[in-house]
């Protein structure tokens, strides 16, 4: 663990919505995780590509953990020994089961939810606001094809499957919630990657899904989940909790400089802190290198958008089937 401490860390999301540091449900519990390992981290947002399936991605000096490696950034980090708080729980046969069902139902109803069930104005302040207009429509409704291909949804069985969704969701939290109880965390006195991905969870369905969400309804039936997630968000993002380090750390807080999101005596800041400025010189040479690529990624998605709608007018269906992998579309895996 002491090379964990000596690194720099950098954690690249989407930018903040919803009172939250990032509204990208691959994104926030990355980030979650990092505060759980009491990691001292820089956060930067990107909003140039916001359809890379890299993002979120961490990096310090040449190393860089990239969402689309290794089964995600958080198992990257374990792998590659840069923190691990799951030793303690990856052989426990109940914490695989939930963690497996958190990583399967939970984020395929979250991601029917915001793509497909809701309207698409959470979708839009998360990815697409900072897109032009015909690019931010053209992406939406490339995503919610790729999603109901993933769902197998079509006009006769829409409603069966929505219904399955639901009742998987239902299941998880019924377990997830018998298993806290009235402790602090899922498992154990600590927490571990099954904490970081459903409190990533949790807090998106309840701030970024409509009030009228079936999804969200049925995670406010159960208190204590939903006073577990509130209870620590305020702790890692109001920067409410001490700066003593928890029981349940097992990275002591940084004695160097703090970064954007830890403060000096190792506590936890306001997510919202700006990044460390860097040099003039330097910083003007990445923005030359990202209007370079902002170029590039327009014109192509320009492109896009010119091929889509040929192939959509020209359709006897209204619909698209699209062949290989949808590139420039995968915000949720």
């Amino acid at each position: 663990m002491e090379e964990s401490r000596e690194r720099k860390l950098t954690l690249v999301t989407t930018k903040p919505c919803f009172g939250l540091p990032t509204g990208c449900s691959n994104c926030l519990p990355v980030y979650f995780y990092l505060k759980f390992a009491r990691l001292p981290f820089d956060l930067y947002f990107h909003s140039t590509f916001p359809d890379s399936d890299q993002i979120p991605f961490v990096e310090s000096d040449s190393y860089v953990a990239y969402n689309n490696e290794k089964g995600g950034v958080i198992d990257c980090l374990r792998e590659d020994g840069i923190v691990d708080l799951d030793s303690d729980f990856s052989t426990i046969p109940e914490w695989i089961s939930m963690k497996a069902m958190v990583s399967s139902w939970l984020v395929d109803a979250l991601v029917y939810e915001l793509w497909i069930a809701s309207d698409k104005t959470s979708v839009q302040k998360i990815y697409l606001s900072d897109l032009p207009w015909p690019i931010g429509t053209i992406l939406y409704l490339k995503k919610t094809l790729s999603v109901k291909r993933h769902f197998g949804i079509t006009d006769e069985n829409s409603e069966r499957i929505e219904t399955e969704i639901y009742r998987k969701a239902s299941l998880a939290y019924g377990a997830l919630s018998t298993q806290l109880g009235d402790g602090s965390f899922l498992f154990g006195d600590r927490p571990s990657s099954l904490d970081a991905l459903f409190l990533g969870h949790a807090l998106i369905a309840l701030r970024a899904l409509p009030d009228a969400s079936v999804l969200k309804s049925k995670l406010l039936d159960f208190s204590n989940l939903v006073k577990y997630a509130e209870q620590l968000r305020t702790e890692l993002i109001d920067g409410s909790a001490q700066s003593a380090a928890p029981a349940w750390s097992k990275v002591p807080p940084s004695d160097g400089h703090p970064s954007s999101s830890t403060d000096k005596s190792g506590g936890f800041s306001n997510w919202s802190s700006k990044p460390k400025s860097k040099p003039k010189k330097e910083r003007s040479e990445e923005e030359k290198k990202f209007r370079r690529r902002a170029k590039y990624f327009l014109g192509a998605q320009l492109v896009s958008v010119l091929v889509f709608l040929s192939l959509f007018s020209g359709s006897d269906t209204g619909e698209v089937d699209y062949d290989g992998d949808d590139d420039g579309v995968d915000y949720l895996d």
